[in-house]
């Protein structure tokens, strides 16, 4: 093998490298071991030596997850197979046996029910849990118990079939061993063990069973009203009738299976919806239009494996576990590698389409409702989960369990104002939240009071010993985070809290001593945390900037009242809460207050405005 170049061939094994040199280029099925001989991973291949010898080239670009395998690898051992379909169904065997810990791991350990027709003379009908190899027919798995009820109610109802589990062989029934049970007598039985149904009969009505449980309801359809005419020509209404009425029942089970062109006959649908750790597949085996059998399973990753592994891997176990023969796959993500007599087709529109949509739609559900089950028992894997996302998208050693976001606030360079609003685990911490009064910043100047105000507060939280954040958000671009950054410099704080701008236009991400600005995916919940806490810090100090406007406002339209100065003035503030309540108010509510004198003036002077006011209407 000189003309393959190998990335740290696990010790320089030249063990490692004879089994690579060696290995044939058939499909089969390939096992990797670490030096205590325990399996790590299993895997298929169309061809050995290529797929193999791939996870130690150079080239290959893997995966951390999948670096750390390749390096515990001491030894490889492989099964050739006749077919890439038997690789398929050997790995699976393998995997579910063995569940090696860097495989995608099937998360359901259930045994999954069946419908049984009973290898017997005068066979029953019953589900059960446990296939035994004795000649029985076994119709599913089902994914629940209540979809195996819906069909036995309606075989109950189209057919009278023994529930006892006599022998009854010929023998024993011509010498009369057995009696007339209850079940005879209320109509549920047709007394096979007397011999009162003949064996035709009674297998007549297993063969529609049969084609009922395979999907092939029109042919039943057909049958009974082939013998249903029959009876009416022969003048018996009364089993005529009563074959009408198993056609009305088989009509209304029809009606609620049946939701596409009847014409799409023995075709499997998969979909998957996948997120970091886990994927959702959902299996729908569709006969004439009907589905006889959905089912969804959840698989955990455990090499960042991509939707199209995902799905080769559940279409395998899912058609094992079914037994499906079909041969055309509705998918809405092509699959990894599946045998090329399987036809894989992505459907776009029509009947088909609606089939991968509804598909699709039970794995979403399935996906939300297994999430939202995992968050009541782990109520912190949720908020770990957007942590970690952060951490990654915004290039952290730390998680950002606290934020704090600042930005300023001025009108025409008075009443300069800043705020900071909180976040913490990615929720609004509104106690947390402050109001900055800039102090020794005159005009506006948003860089110089971004300074004050970061200095301000991070001196305080060094000096109460409060908690700092793992995290800082700048509303602006590289000039207010460079004057923040100057504050956390002074502080000695600079490199112990991640400092970064956001940019309004184009939500652009600023870093320190980074020009290139950082663009989050639009989508991404890190980018929605960051928006939330900067409408907050608006939303926060445009109140506050209004407020303090207003005041100012009113402040200076008092202080024009002759012989009011600022004392007044605040106790005025204090009794009536607003300048137009004490507008409103009586010359003896205010004379309460500031005395007889200063409300006579001030009680005058609000006359007066409202005299020029009528006179100019």
């Amino acid at each position: 093998m000189s003309n393959i170049s190998f990335f740290a061939i696990l010790k320089n094994s030249d063990h490692i490298k004879s089994i690579l040199e060696n290995l044939p280029g058939m499909p089969g099925v390939y096992q990797f071991f670490d030096k205590s001989d325990k399996l790590l991973y299993v895997g298929k291949a169309k061809n050995l030596k290529k797929r193999v010898s791939s996870y130690f080239h150079k080239e290959q670009h893997v995966s951390g997850k999948t670096a750390v395998l390749v390096k515990q690898i001491t030894d490889i051992k492989f099964i050739i197979t006749e077919t890439e379909l038997d690789a398929l169904l050997l790995e699976n065997n393998l995997i579910k046996k063995h569940q090696p810990r860097y495989n995608i791991l099937l998360k359901d350990d259930k045994t999954y029910p069946w419908i049984c027709i009973k290898n017997e003379r005068f066979p029953r009908v019953f589900y059960t849990r446990n296939k035994i190899n004795d000649g029985s027919q076994y119709f599913g798995p089902y994914a629940s118990v209540k979809m195996i009820n819906v069909l036995l109610d309606l075989i109950h109802q189209l057919f009278k079939l023994r529930n006892c589990n006599l022998v009854l062989s010929e023998e024993n029934i011509q010498k009369k061993k057995f009696r007339l049970c209850l079940e005879y007598f209320v109509g549920n039985c047709l007394g096979p063990c007397v011999g009162l149904q003949t064996e035709e009969d009674y297998n007549a009505n297993i063969e529609s069973i049969r084609q009922i449980l395979k999907g092939n309801i029109n042919q039943v359809i057909r049958y009974l009203e082939s013998n249903m005419q029959t009876l009416a020509q022969k003048l018996e209404f009364e089993k005529a009738q009563v074959i009408k009425d198993k056609l009305d029942i088989l009509e209304r089970f029809k009606s609620k299976s049946v939701i596409v062109n009847p014409n799409i006959n023995n075709v499997d649908v998969f979909s998957i919806i996948s997120d970091e750790n886990y994927g959702f597949v959902n299996y729908m085996k569709v006969i004439n239009g009907a589905i006889l059998q959905s089912q969804t399973i959840e698989l955990r990753k455990k090499l960042d494996e991509s939707d199209s592994q995902l799905i080769a891997f559940a279409i395998t176990e899912l058609r094992q576990r079914y037994e499906s023969d079909s041969k055309e796959l509705l998918v809405n993500v092509i699959p990894d590698s599946l045998p090329e007599e399987l036809e894989c087709t992505v459907p776009k529109i029509g009947d088909k389409k609606h089939l991968l949509s509804l598909s699709e739609k039970n794995a979403r559900y399935y996906m939300l409702e297994k999430l939202e089950q995992y968050d009541k028992v782990n109520p912190d894997h949720k908020i770990n989960q957007l942590m970690d996302k952060m951490k990654t998208d915004l290039r952290m050693q730390v998680q950002p369990r606290r934020i704090e976001c600042f930005d300023n606030s001025n009108f025409q360079g008075t009443n300069a104002v800043a705020a900071m609003s909180v976040f913490i685990n990615g929720k609004p911490a509104k106690k947390e939240y402050r109001h900055f009064t800039i102090k020794t910043v005159e005009g506006p100047d948003d860089f110089a009071s971004m300074e004050e105000v970061i200095y301000r507060r991070y001196k305080r939280v060094l000096e109460e010993k409060q908690p700092l954040p793992e995290l800082i958000v700048i509303d602006g671009g590289k000039g207010q985070l460079n004057a923040a950054l100057a504050s956390l410099e002074k502080l000695g704080l600079r490199h112990q809290i991640q400092t970064i701008g956001i940019a309004k236009k184009l939500e652009e991400i600023y870093y320190p001593s980074d020009p290139v600005p950082m663009y989050l995916d639009k989508k991404s919940e890190t980018l929605k945390i960051i928006q939330q806490l900067r409408d907050e810090v608006h939303r926060f100090g445009i109140t506050h900037h209004r407020n303090k406007r207003s005041r100012s406002f009113l402040q200076s339209e008092i202080l024009e009242i002759p012989g009011i100065g600022p004392s007044t003035f605040e106790k005025l503030m204090i009794a009536f809460k607003s300048v137009k309540k004490l507008k409103e108010s009586t010359e003896e509510e205010i004379e309460q207050v500031v005395g007889k004198q200063k409300a006579g003036i001030i009680h005058s002077y609000f006359q007066k405005l409202k005299s020029t006011a009528d006179e100019t209407h």
